[in-house]
């Protein structure tokens, strides 16, 4: 059995140019290196400024085991630090959002720090007089994370110094974030409701692969979509659908159908489905909203914006968004074989409400705990969780329209069906899975 801790070289084997071996999905050494390096080397999304609207509110989050805190200072910027006293290492707030008004409160030992982390005061100071306390870690405060970024409102942190800057990481990819952004009529989006959260039994990398791999849709799917298809096929022609009908029925479109919708892929692992069209395109028109749209950037550029209906973003390795539908999922790995996906809701400002009943009604029917489209993919994943214990083959294939020449990277549009987006991720993986072993 190899031993993966401390050898780059064997995990560097584990992804070959169209194959993958089974242990990214199945090793739990392979899930704890995860932790300990790729996504403390990678971007990770970690909350939204909608999330922080007054000095003192926070929310809480985690980022490769490392617990953290996301909250909005004094000044208004946001900062995003370690959830860790500095005294004895209890964390500092433990429910998912608060308002913890100037300063954080140690509830072990009353430390208290300011919001950008400076530490303020502590119990009897003078027991700590001549002790050294003021030359060590502890009297530095919070641990700020260095490397901080909002982006349209989406924060991002990276754990690590290793690795590309936000602009270079991310590249033209952020096109994704700035068009669902940019259909609200004043520019801004904000959280709408709460988390709707959807515990997988599977592998983190099996959930993020899914969700632009187009070969799946029209199969898996037809026992929940295929059943709206056949419900809603003898009704007249001109009846106008139902929004269920109209967000179901795209899933059963055909191979052609998705081949056509096109992909294009970035480096580090990024990428999207529905560069010419996707099952959003035809969701029926919303008068008030087009005119709200117009008023603010003119027919044409409302035309383009509305008009980029893409299917999932990938912003690898944690986020994942449908800007035609203001819906995000995250993806929180638990362990080798348990991830936690949460589904979020966005209301456009200046949007009429159709628009975001358009949006709970989707993510109820496709992204919930609740949705029946849902558990069609978490059946599959707990499939190939439990199948790839099998003896006999040790690799998981990504032959489909490989290209050995796609290994030059950059920016890639290619056929839809195209099995490219995964072979990205995993090259992204090694890479930096790998960078600070």
């Amino acid at each position: 059995m190899t031993s993966y801790t401390g050898n780059p070289a064997a995990v560097r084997a584990l992804v070959q140019p169209d194959r993958v071996h089974r242990d990214l999905y199945i090793d739990p050494e392979i899930f704890q290196l995860e932790q300990e390096h790729f996504f403390a080397n990678t971007w990770n999304y970690v909350g939204h400024e909608s999330q922080l609207p007054n000095a003192g509110d926070w929310i809480t989050n985690e980022i490769g085991g490392r617990p953290l805190i996301v909250v909005r200072h004094s000044d208004n910027s946001v900062r995003v630090m370690m959830n860790r006293c500095a005294h004895k290492g209890s964390k500092l707030v433990s429910a998912p959002c608060g308002n913890t008004g100037k300063f954080f409160r140690c509830p072990y030992h009353a430390w208290t720090y300011k919001t950008d982390g400076a530490l303020l005061a502590i119990p009897l100071k003078n027991g700590y007089e001549n002790t050294g306390l003021h030359q060590c870690e502890s009297a530095k405060g919070l641990t700020p994370v260095a490397h901080v970024r909002s982006h349209r409102g989406f924060i991002f942190v990276k754990i690590n110094d290793a690795g590309e800057d936000f602009e270079t990481y991310f590249g033209d990819s952020l096109s994704s974030i700035d068009n669902m952004a940019d259909r609200s009529p004043e520019g801004e989006l904000e959280i709408a409701g709460g988390c709707l959260r959807f515990m997988h039994q599977c592998n983190w990398k099996m959930f993020i692969e899914n969700l632009n791999d187009t070969m799946h849709p029209m199969v898996a799917h037809e026992s929940s979509a295929g059943t709206a298809k056949a419900m809603w096929a003898h009704q007249p022609a001109d009846m106008e659908k139902p929004m269920a009908i109209e967000q179901f029925v795209p899933f059963m479109s055909d191979y052609k159908f998705f081949e056509d919708m096109g992909i294009r892929t970035y480096d580090n692992g990024h990428s999207f489905t529905g560069v010419n069209f996707s099952i959003h395109s035809k969701y029926k028109g919303i008068p008030a909203y087009e005119e709200a749209m117009q008023a603010r950037y003119g027919a044409e550029r409302t035309a383009h914006i509305l008009g980029m209906a893409r299917h999932n973003t990938v912003y690898y390795p944690n986020l994942t968004i449908k800007g035609a539908i203001q819906a995000i999922r995250v993806v929180k790995p638990m362990a080798a074989d348990q991830t936690l996906v949460e589904s979020w809701t966005f209301r456009l400002k200046g949007a009429p409400p159709e628009l975001l009943q358009r949006t709970t009604m989707y993510s109820r029917l496709i992204n919930s705990p609740f949705s029946v489209v849902g558990h069609d993919d978490l059946h599959a994943y707990r499939g190939i969780q439990k199948g790839l214990h099998a003896s006999g083959n040790d690799w998981v294939s990504l032959h489909r329209n490989h290209d050995p020449a796609e290994t030059r990277g950059g920016e890639i549009t290619t056929g839809g069906t195209n099995e490219l987006p995964m072979r990205n991720q995993y090259r992204s993986w090694s890479r930096y899975m790998t960078e600070t072993m």
